[in-house]
């Protein structure tokens, strides 16, 4: 069952609810329907947590967390597919999303060398911000509905296998 498949890699909910930047939201992390694991809310946590995996901003787990809560999806699995992004993975993710905005607005890519640091993002990045935020939100959107339908999808599936396998017909 998908259920099974997913509770496998869900975090604990008590580690969740304890984490320091998600105290924000108090008794609201107590609501159950954020702690279950059933194909509408698993299939909105993947469009929440791929959402807000391309937004580029520091704490996008509190971000996950409020979207999560506002559209009762699991909050675990919201919060925890921000870190997608890590920081192995967010500097050809973000050139990747620059690369489609150029494309998408129509602008040559530049050539630029990435650093983390204040002065890249007030020279640099003054000068692509639109190609830039164009292309995260043009991936933050396609991944979520990706996201989304692909577990939607895999959960029907999976239930209807599981079905034909108990009644004893092949799928």
């Amino acid at each position: 069952m998908p259920r099974k498949f997913f509770k496998r890699f869900m975090p604990n909910h008590t580690q969740v609810k304890e984490h320091r930047y998600l105290q924000i939201f108090g008794d609201a992390l107590h609501e159950p329907n954020l702690w279950h694991i059933n194909r509408r809310s698993m299939a909105g946590a993947f469009a929440v947590g791929l959402f807000f995996a391309w937004v580029p901003m520091p704490l996008q787990m509190v971000l996950a967390a409020a979207a999560a809560i506002v559209f009762r999806t699991n909050l675990a699995l919201s919060v925890t597919l921000v870190w997608i992004t890590n920081p192995v993975t967010i500097t050809p993710m973000f050139y990747f999303a620059y690369l489609v905005g150029t494309w998408v607005i129509g602008t040559p890519p530049q050539d630029f060398e990435f650093e983390l640091s204040f002065y890249w993002l007030t020279s640099e990045l003054a000068s692509s911000w639109k190609p830039f935020l164009t292309g995260c939100l043009i991936l933050a959107t396609s991944s979520s509905l990706l996201g989304y339908l692909a577990v939607s999808r895999f959960w029907v599936y999976a239930v209807r296998k599981q079905r034909s396998r108990r009644q004893g017909k092949s799928l």
